[in-house]
């Protein structure tokens, strides 16, 4: 790779930290870590932290925490964290006016900053913030994805290897759908070492790991009390990232813009899609059965209601 990448990232909590240190780790270029003003001193704090680690491990790129939008001006990859957390008892889309207010601001200044960049949003409820995020933009369709379905399907991955005691490696899953309690984990696309997963575990516990997997982002909300996941999220998001950086071309699930794939149209949600240096460079369309296709459609049910409350 010639000249470093430059890596901007929109909110400086818990995901965001995480964010700047494997960004480093994976070498993904300089990092700028931004945040409002009164988080100054903790996105600045962050960054230093970050550089003496590098200074351990022997990594040459650099994190800057800033408040200014024009330091994080030009990045070729943002990914967007800004916003509230959930709190116990709340739902994703519970965060709908709050964060879109949020959503309004940064997706304003990525469109006046960071015309070029690939974007990555993380902030909840995902696939309504994306679909905004998109909109206020106006960026072409593979410049902006939404991270659920890698962060969705590792949690089924680790659920799957903690019940069969096996290599979390020699797992192959599929999590399709809005990021939400409606997801579609897709059993009949699930192989441990090759050997579909349906001849492995039987159906009372296949139900019980798509259950957990469903309600994976509140089982956490509700073990930390203050607020929601973050070493995973933040884990998914770079493979993401990386895939773009690096041009891995991986097939990786996403919430990207169908224009008709699984019979829905002008809507952002779950599926599997190819990254490389051009961003999204395809959508990926299953066959599904009918069953398949009903658990989808439902889970396209939830993601329309909470978008069609979107008001940009």
């Amino acid at each position: 790779m010639g000249s470093k990448q430059k890596i901007g990232l929109i909110g400086g909590g818990q995901i965001g930290g995480n964010l700047a240190l494997l960004s480093m780790q994976k070498q993904l270029g300089d990092v700028v870590l931004y945040d409002i003003p009164a988080a100054e001193g903790l996105v600045k704090g962050k960054a230093l932290d970050i550089n003496q680690l590098a200074a351990v491990d022997g990594y040459d790129c650099r994190v800057t925490g800033t408040t200014d939008w024009k330091d994080v001006a030009g990045s070729d990859v943002v990914i967007i964290t800004a916003g509230m957390p959930r709190k116990p008892g709340m739902t994703r889309e519970d965060l709908l006016e709050v964060n879109l207010k949020i959503m309004k601001d940064v997706a304003s200044n990525v469109k006046t900053h960071c015309p070029n960049a690939f974007v990555i949003n993380v902030a909840n409820p995902l696939d309504a913030m994306v679909y905004a995020l998109f909109k206020i933009t106006g960026f072409k369709k593979h410049q902006v994805l939404g991270m659920a379905g890698v962060l969705d399907t590792a949690r089924f991955k680790f659920f799957v290897a903690e019940a069969l005691n096996v290599s979390i490696r020699d797992i192959e899953a599929l999590v399709l759908g809005g990021h939400g309690d409606d997801m579609v984990p897709l059993l009949r696309h699930s192989t441990v070492g090759g050997v579909p997963l349906t001849e492995l575990l039987r159906k009372d516990a296949l139900d019980a790991i798509v259950d957990r997997t469903r309600k994976g982002g509140g089982e956490l909300v509700a073990l930390y009390k203050t607020g929601s996941a973050y070493f995973a999220p933040a884990a998914s998001a770079i493979a993401m990232a990386e895939s773009f950086v690096f041009d891995r071309k991986r097939v990786l699930p996403a919430a990207a813009l169908l224009e008709g794939q699984y019979g829905i149209k002008d809507f952002f949600m779950g599926v599997p899609v190819q990254i490389g240096a051009g961003g999204v460079e395809k959508v990926i369309e299953l066959q599904l059965n009918d069953a398949e296709k009903a658990e989808l459609q439902k889970s396209f049910a939830s993601v329309k209601k909470t978008v069609d409350e979107v008001k940009l």
